[in-house]
C-alpha cells in the first residue's frame, strides 16, 4: 500500500472505485493508454466473493487484457451448463461448442478471491496505482473534470483525492447510484441466496465433469459449480418468502433446502462443508436511472445487478468496463462527444441486460422450465439459447434474431398454459415487493 505524505493527492486523470473485475479491467486499459490512474479497493485481496462461473465471451476479453493464461491456470475447464431433464441421464447439457455465434467453445470456473486478486495485480503491472484498504466515503464534483474523493484508509488516516474522471466499480455498494439517488429496485423480480463450499461432491461423468449444473425446486433454483482442488460451490437462490422461513443454523437450513431436489442431493449427500461456513445474501435485482454523466460513469453491479442464474455478473462487469474505458478515453480527448458516447454505452448495456433478464425473470415459471427441460432446435433456437448462455448477446445478428423468435415461441407456449403462467407471474411480482434483510453477506465488488 502506498504511503500518503499529504492530505491532498492528485490530480489523477481517472480514479476507479473498487478493485473487482470491472474496476481492475477499466484501470488496466486506461493505464495502458497513458492516463494517470488510481484504483481504490476498500478491502484487501484476496477477499471472498461469490460468482465463480465465467462465460465463454469472457475469454476474448481476457486475451485483449493479457490475462488469458493466468485464468487458465486458476480455473476449472467449463464446457457447458446442464439443466435437469426427463431423460436417461437426468439432464441436458447446453454445450458451448454448439453455439452459433463466434463465442469460444468453453469457459472456466474460478475461486473469485484468486481471480480478483490476479486482475487487480495486473492493473498495477499495466501502470495503475492500486491501493487496498482505501475506502471512498464521499465524492464531490465541482465541474465536469473536477472531482474530489474523500478516502478513508483502514489504518485510520483520511485524505482527499483529485481526479478528472470517476469510474464507479464499487459493486453492490453502488456508491454513486446510492448517493445520487439513482438506484431503483426491480419491480418484477427478487431473490435471495444461501450457499457454501463442499468437498467430496460427485462431478458429472466424462466430458461434462466441469459443467455448471442448474437444478430447480418449488421455491427457486440451485447450482453446483466445480472449483479447483475438488471443491464444489453449492447453493440455492430462493424466493424471499421461503428464505424468511429459515429456522436454526444456516447450515441446517441449507442442507434442508438442498434435499428438496433429490438429484442434487444424491451428488452431495456424502460431501463435507469446508470451513463450516454458510453464507446468506439478498440477490435482489436493481438498476440505476442513468449510467453516467459529465466526468463519471458506473460499471458492473455499481450500475445494475441481475439474478445470477446464468452467471452473467463477471462478464457484464468486465465487458461494460472495457466499453467504459474506451468511452472515457474519447471523452477526455474530445469532451464535446462525451454525452453522445455515454448515451450509446448505456443503451448497449441495457439491451444486453434486457436479453438476459427475459430468461432470468421467467426461469422459475412452468413454461420456461419445460422449454429448458425439453429443448428443441427448430430454426436453431436451442443453439441461440446456448449462445445467450455463452454471453453472446450484444453484436451477433444471427444470435439476436433467434432470441427474438424464442420470445415469440415462449409467448405461444404461455398462451397454451395461460392459467399457470399468470399464477406464476403474479406470485413472482408479489415476491419482488417483499422486504428482505441480508445476513452474513459477503463483500460485493464487480
Amino acid at each position: 500500500m502506498e504511503a500518503m505524505d499529504t492530505m491532498l493527492d492528485g490530480p489523477y486523470d481517472v480514479a476507479v472505485i473498487g478493485g473487482g473485475p470491472g474496476g481492475s479491467t477499466a484501470a488496466a486499459l486506461l493505464a495502458r493508454r497513458g492516463y494517470r490512474v488510481v484504483a481504490l479497493e476498500k478491502a484487501h485481496h484476496p477477499r471472498f466473493h461469490i460468482g465463480e462461473s465465467l462465460l465463454p465471451m469472457n475469454l476474448p476479453l481476457f486475451e485483449r487484457l493479457g490475462v488469458l493464461e493466468q485464468v487458465q491456470a486458476l480455473g476449472v475447464f467449463k464446457p457447458g451448463a446442464d439443466f435437469e431433464a426427463d431423460n436417461e441421464s437426468g439432464y441436458n447439457t447446453y454445450a458451448f461448442d454448439r453455439a452459433i455465434g463466434d463465442s469460444p467453445p468453453h469457459a472456466y470456473q474460478v475461486w473469485r478471491q484468486d481471480f480478483d486478486k490476479m486482475l487487480f495485480e495486473h492493473a498495477a503491472r499495466c501502470g495503475a496505482q492500486t491501493r487496498e484498504g482505501h475506502e471512498v466515503v464521499g465524492v464531490e464534483q465541482s465541474g465536469p473534470r473536477e472531482s474530489r474523493l474523500e478516502v478513508k484508509v483502514d489504518d485510520g488516516r483520511r485524505y482527499q483525492l483529485l481526479t478528472r474522471y470517476v469510474i464507479d466499480a464499487s459493486g453492490r455498494d453502488a456508491l454513486l447510484a446510492t448517493r445520487r439517488r439513482l438506484r431503483r429496485k426491480n419491480a418484477k423480480h427478487q431473490s435471495a441466496a444461501i450457499f457454501g463450499h463442499f468437498r467430496g461432491a460427485t462431478c458429472r461423468a466424462g466430458a461434462d465433469a466441469g459443467n455448471i449444473s442448474i437444478y430447480t425446486f418449488a421455491h427457486g433454483w440451485m447450482w453446483m459449480i466445480p472449483l479447483p482442488d475438488g471443491v464444489m460451490s453449492v447453493g440455492a437462490v430462493c424466493r424471499p418468502a421461503y428464505l424468511k422461513q429459515r429456522k436454526g443454523s444456516p447450515l441446517a437450513f441449507l442442507l434442508e433446502t438442498l434435499k428438496l431436489n433429490p438429484a442434487l442431493w444424491q451428488r452431495l449427500e456424502h460431501a463435507e462443508l469446508i470451513d463450516q461456513e454458510v453464507r446468506v445474501t439478498g440477490n435482489y435485482s436493481y438498476d440505476s436511472t442513468q449510467m453516467g454523466g459529465p466526468g463519471w460513469v458506473m460499471v458492473g453491479d455499481a450500475f445494475a445487478f441481475l439474478d445470477p442464474v446464468f452467471s452473467s455478473g463477471v462478464y457484464l462487469a468486465m465487458s461494460g468496463a472495457e466499453q467504459a474505458a474506451e468511452m472515457v478515453d474519447q471523452a477526455l480527448r474530445e469532451p464535446s462527444r462525451e454525452r453522445a458516447l455515454l448515451r450509446q454505452l448505456e443503451r448497449r448495456q441495457r439491451k444486453g441486460m434486457a436479453r438476459f433478464s427475459f430468461f432470468i425473470e421467467r426461469f422459475n415459471g412452468p413454461v420456461m422450465r419445460q422449454m429448458f427441460r425439453a429443448p428443441r432446435n427448430t430454426w436453431q433456437l436451442e443453439q441461440g439459447v446456448i449462445s445467450m448462455l455463452a454471453g453472446d448477446l450484444f453484436d451477433t445478428p444471427r444470435v439476436l434474431w433467434r432470441l427474438k423468435v424464442f420470445k415469440l415461441v415462449y409467448a405461444i407456449c404461455a398462451l397454451r398454459d395461460a392459467r399457470r403462467w399468470w399464477s406464476e407471474r403474479r406470485y413472482r411480482r408479489a415476491q419482488a415487493k417483499l422486504q428482505f434483510a441480508e445476513a452474513g453477506s459477503p463483500a460485493d465488488r464487480a
